[in-house]
């Protein structure tokens, strides 16, 4: 058992940043190999990098309260999946890839908003880790924007 309490909030706020990271891992996984320009790739592996760190960060903590945490939801991934394949069927050049991506961190950042909001008695450094994460989003945007 854990020797500190900690509040519903912060383990349900861990819990979202974690499967938040899964999550976007995976979908940088499942577009990584259409990208044709570096410069794009590269942008994909840093932010793709930063989650696993976060990830890792937020696996440790949840750890730590000897919680499993999640993995995101099977519609969720199901869901992303279709939207994916169907998009690259399509067309798998880098201007749709930068679509997705945006799309996936506008996506990611308003979950991590509302869980911040929802879970505001977790503890301050989870919160920084959910902000964290926003900021990679956010950063992700800027550097695919002149990609679309």
């Amino acid at each position: 058992m854990p020797t500190t309490v900690v509040s519903r909030d912060t383990i349900l706020l861990l819990r979202e940043c974690n499967a938040g990271t899964k999550m976007a891992i995976k979908s940088i996984d499942e577009v990584i190999d259409n990208v044709e320009n570096e410069e794009l790739k590269n942008i994909l592996n840093q932010c793709k990098g930063r989650h696993a760190e976060i990830g890792n960060e937020t696996k440790n903590i949840l750890n730590e309260y000897e919680d499993d945490g999640r993995e995101p939801s099977a519609m969720a991934k199901g869901m992303s999946w279709i939207k994916t394949n169907f998009k690259l069927t399509v067309d798998s050049s880098d201007k749709t890839i930068a679509d997705l991506v945006t799309d996936g961190c506008n996506m990611g950042t308003k979950s991590l908003r509302r869980y911040i909001n929802e879970y505001a008695a977790a503890e301050d450094r989870v919160k920084d880790i959910a902000f964290r994460l926003i900021n990679i989003e956010e950063d992700t945007i800027d550097g695919v924007k002149k990609f679309l």
